[in-house]
């Protein structure tokens, strides 16, 4: 069984090296303690969400927070082609589905869209409430998938800024039922960035598929099935992924 992942703060981890201590408290310490009750000796990893990895040993439990006495140090590069999907905002738990899928899927960037269609609307405390939770679903995901990079979740984005997105895509794609390109005809780039664009259930209206081709968006679908909203995504950035040399 792999060792359990912690996140830690950025900048705990700039010193750290073979046989030195680091020391996890807050949440991470709390969780470790209470929930998996780490005891001395049991193996654990440690990332910092911008590719640092440390590998050791639990030398000492207290109430909430342990120390680990590091054995190795490791900086990951950053993995290409980077992968963003831009996810429309979903009813319910949807978005929290997708952003956690994704996430564990290995895409670099999420970005929420409030789409004409979308059903649930970010504005003032709601919006900042949402960014809140995906980000903290992201996070989760990111240790439960032993990433050692977070994603990215940027801010809403319009529709707007969805296409100046696109515009500056290496490979710009945009899901849509009735595309008559099909995904698996595409050939992935192996570098720059691929930019996936996932309606709401409404799917994306006229306007916005104009506009997102405008900016270089091509449509696609995926096969003759129509996916959720919150399975849309994930579907797609698989193809993508084991076709671009990240799931190599």
């Amino acid at each position: 069984m792999s060792p359990p992942v912690f996140l830690a703060e950025r900048g705990l981890l700039s010193g750290a090296s073979a046989g030195s201590t680091v020391a996890l408290d807050g949440e991470e310490g709390r969780h470790g303690v209470a929930a998996l009750r780490l005891a001395p000796g049991e193996p654990v990893e440690v990332v910092d969400g911008a590719g640092r990895r440390v590998s050791g040993e639990v030398a000492e439990v207290g109430r909430g927070r342990f120390t680990i006495a590091v054995t190795s140090v490791s900086d990951e590069e950053r993995p290409q082609p980077r992968i963003t999907v831009v996810q429309a905002l979903a009813k319910g738990d949807r978005g929290e589905s997708a952003v956690e899928m994704l996430t564990e899927c290995g895409v670099d960037r999420i970005v929420p869209w409030g789409a004409h269609r979308s059903v649930a609307v970010w504005r003032g405390e709601r919006a900042d409430k949402g960014l809140r939770r995906w980000r903290a679903v992201a996070r989760a995901a990111a240790k439960q998938s032993r990433r050692s990079y977070l994603p990215d979740i940027a801010g809403l984005h319009s529709s707007p800024a969805v296409a100046d997105l696109l515009s500056q895509a290496r490979l710009a794609l945009v899901l849509h039922e009735a595309a008559a390109a099909r995904l698996a005809q595409v050939e992935p780039p192996t570098g720059g960035e691929t930019v996936l664009v996932v309606g709401p259930e409404g799917g994306i209206d006229d306007g916005e598929l104009e506009l997102f081709q405008a900016a270089g968006g091509l449509a696609v679908r995926l096969g003759g099935t129509v996916l959720r909203t919150s399975t849309a995504g994930v579907a797609a950035a698989s193809v993508v992924m084991s076709r671009c040399g990240r799931w190599d």
